[in-house]
């Protein structure tokens, strides 16, 4: 062994120094290796700017607002616009760095270079300066820090969920366990870690992660009602390569990451799945009036979509645009992505206002996006879920059009939207909810798209829970302190007869119930089913909708309401198992051997649904196929009954030697679920007012 490390050590390159500037021995550096890399005897630096005509790199001691030393790159340490040096004698654990770019100051021609300001590497992998949640930068601006990429993951790869039979659980990070007593470190990586027994219970196989990439919280906070308001969310990107140091439970100095990968390396070894939601479509820089961080002294006229006369364009409503489809802005987005699979061996990433990634350098739309194809082929994201959020806030809006290559999903806003209206009670809707429920072909052609485009989901982070869906007829953001302006007013939201909190036994009964036809229908949905955390044990709101700047009892869950939602929580456990069982929900089925279509719609009376008649008051979806693993047919019937009276439905005639069997019934308060489904011995069933009967053929 000590043989073979001697040579392998001889195998290495070894660097030497070629001159001495400002005190520093240094060498040109490795030109294709973006961001700062540590070696044995160096470090390396390497930098692009197209525009900027001088580069020097400053080099901090921790937490001190001032350099101790400043590295001018020299002439033959640049080739094309590549800045790149090897500086040896430094230890890694003793700096932070940052640079100076230097050229033309021309607003109208987007060329912002400017000497006076410290800008942050734009493929640093860990940040400094602001590592605890909610205190400010205290050294004036972002530096960052040399990481060493060393975790060592073991060697099992874990086997990849093919997309149809996911079921996500989307959370925030730090409002997911702030206020769960039982954890050690609550609001932290290593909190979701100490709930994965939690998840594993629930059923769930893949968590998506809202935004961890490092963040300001603080950027644009104030007070209101003597309340401190923050970006809570953290939809405002600082760096698109370091993880978000707020979130680890501890320092983690030049190990930056390793607490979000021991998380990611436990999730993996209970089959969970990691789905970071990413944003790529802004930066935190801002506006012409926002601060200068990294990409605006770098390249203000790549990374970003400018008007004519310099000013940003917005379609991202946050007042800047990332000129996605840049060739140099492209190949950022690829490393970045890549480095997430490679060194976090992250499983997906669901990419918000993701038509923005469709955008062309003018704001207009293409019809093929290089960046978007890019993605779609690239080698090393290949068993890499990429979903889309298909619209962005400048109208545009995809959903069932995104360009697809094949491999993109889509969070279906129109899932959203027509399921809960009809279970809601809007009859008129029943034809549009049941193409949503059947994985809506209708807007999803599966020989372009296959039959897994679908995200479906009647609740995320943006807009109600899944209670407040039924507790609330209107949004209360006054909390928010925008007058109750801000947020969507389009709810499609019922209040069960009282606004918000109330002991009516009657409409407190009522709710439950609405929650678990929610849970049964999203759960027996053709496509991939996502639901918000803390839904499943009657999270509130308190009907804000727009909850992005509440770091407080508003946004993190209240574990105290599992006990008094502990039947939702079973009925939704249990429906996640159902789920499991049936290939013919997921589409991964063979050909039904009862002659049955692959996906079919009823009403009252089978085979019969008139889509002209303007409500419909219950309807219908069977899922038929053959299990080819357990070899027998499955065969599944979703009743809906969104109406305020019960309605007797005759049920599909089934073939000799099989019948019907109930497995839920949000309608019958003395078992809603069956563990062992129980026959039935008529031929119709009664279908309670406002629930949802889940059955399923079985041999007698």
């Amino acid at each position: 062994m000590e043989g073979a490390g001697k040579m392998l050590e001889e195998m290495m390159p070894r660097w030497v120094p070629t001159e001495n500037v400002n005190g520093f021995e240094i060498c040109p550096g490795l030109y294709r290796d973006e961001g700062a890399t540590a070696f044995q005897s160096a470090v390396n630096f390497t930098v692009h700017s197209k525009g900027a005509v001088t580069c020097e790199l400053l080099l901090f001691h921790r937490k001190e607002p001032e350099p101790y030393a400043v590295i001018p790159f020299p002439e033959n340490c640049r080739i094309g616009d590549v800045f790149s040096m090897m500086v040896f004698g430094l230890d890694i654990e003793e700096f932070e760095y940052a640079y100076r770019l230097d050229g033309p100051w021309k607003p109208k021609e987007g060329l912002l270079f400017d000497k006076k300001h410290i800008l942050m590497d734009p493929y640093a992998k860990a940040v400094t300066g602001q590592s605890v949640w909610g205190k400010a930068l205290n050294t004036g601006g972002y530096r960052a820090r040399v990481v060493r990429n060393n975790f060592f993951w073991g060697s099992e790869k874990p086997d990849k969920i093919p997309m149809e039979k996911l079921i996500i659980y989307e959370m925030h990070v730090r409002g997911f366990t702030k206020m769960d007593k039982s954890v050690r470190h609550p609001g932290t990586f290593a909190g979701i870690k100490e709930k994965i027994p939690y998840l594993k219970t629930l059923g769930i196989n893949a968590v998506e992660l809202m935004p961890i990439f490092e963040f300001d919280e603080l950027q644009g906070s104030r007070e209101v009602d003597g309340k401190k308001l923050i970006d809570y969310w953290g939809y405002n990107t600082v760096s698109f390569f370091a993880p978000n140091t707020s979130y680890a439970a501890s320092t983690e100095y030049n190990r930056e990451g390793v607490e979000l990968k021991e998380l990611i390396r436990e999730l993996h070894d209970n089959q969970i799945e990691v789905i970071l939601d990413v944003v790529f479509n802004h930066t935190a820089e801002g506006n012409e009036c926002g601060p200068f961080i990294s990409f605006k002294g770098f390249d203000n006229q790549i990374y970003y979509m400018l008007t004519p006369d310099g000013k940003y364009y917005n379609f991202s409503g946050c007042g800047n645009t990332v000129n996605c489809n840049h060739p140099v802005v492209i190949k950022m987005i690829q490393d970045c992505l890549r480095y997430w699979v490679a060194e976090y061996r992250v499983d997906g990433f669901r990419f918000d206002l993701a038509s923005i990634l469709g955008r062309n350098e003018d704001g207009s739309p293409m019809e093929n996006p290089p960046l978007v194809k890019n993605l779609a082929y690239d080698s090393l994201l290949a068993d890499t879920k990429l979903i889309a959020e298909a619209w962005d806030a400048g109208g545009l809006y995809q959903v069932g059009s995104f360009p697809a290559f094949r491999r993109w999903s889509e969070w279906n806003g129109r899932y959203r939207d027509d399921v809960r209206e009809y279970l809601k009670g809007g009859l008129w809707a029943a034809g549009a909810a049941l193409q949503r429920i059947a994985g809506s072909p209708d807007i999803y052609d599966t020989r372009i798209r296959g039959k897994h485009a679908s995200v479906n989901f009647l609740t995320c982070h943006d807009g109600f829970t899944l209670y407040d869906l039924y507790s609330y007829n209107q949004k209360h953001n006054e909390a928010n302190g925008w007058g109750n302006l801000d947020g969507s007013d389009d709810n499609r939201s019922w209040n069960c007869g009282a606004e918000g909190d109330t002991d009516q036994v009657m409409v407190v009964e009522l709710r439950h119930r609405m929650m678990k036809n929610a849970f049964a229908v999203l759960l027996c949905s053709r496509g991939t089913p996502m639901f918000l955390a803390g839904d499943e044990f009657g999270n509130t709101q308190f009907g804000n909708n727009n909850a992005y700047c509440q770091d407080n009892e508003i946004s993190w869950l209240d574990w105290t309401r599992k006990e008094k939602f502990q039947d939702v929580f079973d009925f939704c456990a249990y429906m996640t198992a159902f789920r499991k069982r049936h290939p013919s929900i997921t589409g991964d089925a063979g050909a039904s051997s009862l002659g049955f279509p692959e996906i079919s719609f009823h009403g009252e009376v089978p085979w019969k649904l008139d889509f002209s008649r303007p409500e419909i008051r219950t309807a219908a979806v069977m899922f038929a196929g053959y299990d080819n693993k357990m070899a027998k047919e499955d065969c599944v019937y979703l009743l809906m009954n969104p109406y305020w009276e019960g309605v007797w439905v005759e049920l599909p005639q089934l073939p000799g030697g099989y019948s019907w069997h109930v497995a839920a019934n949000t309608g019958d308060k003395k078992q809603e679920i069956y563990q062992n489904p129980v026959r039935i011995s008529e031929e119709r069933i009664l279908v309670g007012p406002r629930s949802v009967i889940v059955l399923e053929a079985d041999q007698q």
